[in-house]
C-alpha cells in the first residue's frame, strides 16, 4: 500500500523543491489544470515513460489525481512500486482539495 501525503506537507514539499509531482490524469485534465511542476503520467504509460521521465528511483515522488474517489493515482503509485521506485506517496484527496484549499496550480500541456 503507498503511503500518504497531506496536503500541508506535499505543499512544503512543493515550495522546497524536494518532491516531483505526478498527475496521473493526464490529456485534457492535465492540460486544463495542474499542481505546480506536475508532470503527467498515466497508468497505461508508466511502463514505457517512468525512466524516462523519473530517472531516480530514489527521488521523493508523490501522484495524485482528482480526489479520493479517483484511482488512478494509487494505480499509477503502484506501478512505480513494482518498478522499483521506493519513495512514491499518494496525495489522496487530489487537485479538487487543493484548489478548494485556495493553491495555486498551473495550466498548459507538457512542453518535451
Amino acid at each position: 500500500m503507498t503511503a500518504l501525503i497531506t496536503r500541508d506537507q506535499l505543499e512544503a514539499e512543493i515550495a522546497a523543491g524536494t518532491v516531483t509531482v505526478v498527475d496521473a490524469l493526464g490529456g485534457e485534465y492535465y492540460a486544463r489544470q495542474h499542481l505546480p511542476g506536475a508532470i503527467p503520467l498515466v497508468e497505461a504509460d508508466v511502463a514505457g515513460k517512468a525512466g524516462e521521465l523519473l530517472p531516480d528511483k530514489a527521488a521523493a515522488i508523490v501522484t495524485y489525481c482528482s480526489n479520493p474517489a479517483c484511482p488512478n493515482s494509487g494505480q499509477v503509485a503502484d506501478q512505480l512500486g513494482r518498478l522499483g521506485y521506493h519513495n512514491v506517496r499518494k496525495y489522496a484527496e487530489g487537485i479538487e482539495d487543493w484548489t478548494a484549499a485556495g493553491l495555486p496550480t498551473e495550466t498548459g500541456a507538457l512542453v518535451s
